[in-house]
């Protein structure tokens, strides 16, 4: 988004990348402001339920796990199994179709305001930068300086916090993993009894050091595959943080603000080229070149460009929310029939899924004929078929269950165990007689429903067929 065509050459190479291909180390200033503040809000509300999650119970159960290794999944309490597969496919297929959607709508939002990376790397890792080592002018010459007691003390000082920070983080991740249970005994227990959880422990810790002492933007920049995706989802009317050039260049373009001039009268922008919404970016870029790939539109350079237009009297937003159309055509953001419907299709997608892990079944059975088994007559004339039954119990309850007929006579024979019980996160598997009267039979495949009662409560219904006699 530019009218300075001949300033292109921005594109040709990364912010954070010199022309012999040597980084470029990002020394942001500091950001205040009203959306800074509405970012430190959220990004609290997040980490303290990023934190506190492992030890949420909700019915016993962990708020969220993802046992990978045990197959073993819990949202919300709720016990997933691998014969609950289709759900985890349809919310995959999901997640991609509203990436795609919301960005193309509402451009990087997720990256300024909910991502991880950004809300561990602004919002805690570099507070505590700011904190010890001062801000950008500040940490600038201090990396310059020789190293001496006070260098030693301020970057010693600061990754000490680091590295407790990524240790915190790392066995909050496994405790996602493994569960907060299993996490406190590795803590508490010999380190010899849990080799493998502590190994972990150190890799994750690591691994999360090494991201946001070392990689920092990087990671929005060269490794994320949705800021890579951003290019070819976002058009002109994504909303995303963008410059108003139009507003900021006029026709004599940006200069620097002079104290009692009409800048409308001599044609200049309200730009007045202060450089401060590129001091503040985290990654480095001149937002006024328009949208770039490394762009999280995290709202830095946007309170700090109010705070310059409120402190030379002119009208803020002049980087601000907006679409390519709404500043080439000089009016505001609309949600236009296009962004209703997307949003429609979104809305439409949670509640779909929503409504599958309402309404899936915490018992799940299958029933199947014996396999090489025809059917048998019975000394009384009856006919029966023989089934092999298994039940999966996904509750974290004990359940008897009974086996019934729906809709036609006949009677169900258990086989050896007549009251199965399936124990919690359980599954009970058995062999059972259906004996229908031959009157009941529709000829060769009768079609069934038998249903599984919890005492008088019916928790699922099965469909399966019984063989009996051509006439």
């Amino acid at each position: 988004m530019t009218n300075q065509p001949d300033k292109e050459s921005f594109r040709d190479h990364i912010s954070t990348v010199d022309d012999s291909g040597k980084r470029i180390w990002v020394y942001p200033k500091k950001p205040k402001g009203k959306f800074t503040n509405y970012r430190m809000l959220v990004s609290a509300l997040l980490l303290l339920a990023l934190f506190s999650g492992p030890f949420i119970r909700i019915g016993g159960e962990p708020l969220l796990l993802l046992n990978i290794l045990e197959r073993k999944f819990i949202i919300l309490g709720n016990i997933f199994w691998p014969q609950d597969f289709y759900l985890f496919m349809f919310a995959m297929i999901t997640a991609i179709v509203f990436v795609i959607l919301f960005t193309v709508v509402f451009g990087r939002l997720f990256c300024g305001w909910l991502c991880p990376q950004t809300i561990f790397m602004e919002m805690v890792f570099r507070k505590i930068e700011y904190a010890i080592e001062g801000d950008f002018k500040q940490q600038r010459n201090l990396d310059k300086q020789d190293w001496n007691a006070e260098k030693i003390g301020k970057k010693g000082l600061k990754h000490v916090l680091f590295i407790a920070i990524s240790f915190l983080i790392g066995n909050t991740f496994l405790a996602y993993i493994i569960g907060s249970e299993e996490l406190i005994k590795i803590v508490t227990e010999p380190i010899g009894e849990h080799v493998g959880g502590l190994s972990a422990m150190i890799i994750f810790s690591g691994l999360f050091y090494g991201v946001f002492s070392q990689l920092r933007e990087q990671v929005c920049t060269t490794i994320c595959p949705y800021g890579r995706l951003q290019g070819v989802l976002l058009d002109r009317n994504s909303l995303v943080v963008a410059y108003d050039y139009t507003r900021g260049e006029r026709t004599e373009g940006r200069a620097k603000f002079r104290k009692g001039e009409n800048r409308d009268e001599l044609g200049k922008g309200d730009c007045i080229d202060c450089g401060q919404c590129v001091h503040v970016c985290p990654t480095g870029i001149d937002i006024r070149h328009g949208t770039q790939l490394e762009c999280v539109n995290c709202t830095a350079c946007m309170d700090a460009c109010d705070y310059m237009m409120e402190s030379v009297n002119l009208k803020m937003g002049l980087i601000g929310y907006k679409t390519e159309n709404s500043i080439a055509q000089g009016v505001p953001f609309k949600f236009t029939t296009r962004v209703i419907g997307y949003t429609t299709v979104l809305a439409i997608l949670l509640g779909a899924i929503a409504f599958l892990l309402a309404s899936r079944s915490q018992v799940e059975t299958t029933i199947l004929r014996t396999s090489g088994m025809m059917y048998q007559t019975q000394e009384d004339g009856r006919i029966s078929n023989l089934y092999n039954y298994k039940v999966i119990n996904k509750s974290n309850e004990q359940l008897p269950i009974q086996f019934t007929l729906e809709d036609v006579g006949g009677e169900i024979k258990m086989i050896g165990n007549p009251n199965p019980i399936v124990e919690e996160q359980g599954i009970a598997e058995g062999v059972m007689f259906v004996i229908m009267e031959r009157e009941e039979l529709e000829g060769v495949k009768t079609k069934l429903k038998i249903g599984i009662y919890e005492g008088e409560r019916r928790i699922e219904v099965v469909k399966t067929s019984f063989m009996g006699p051509a006439n």
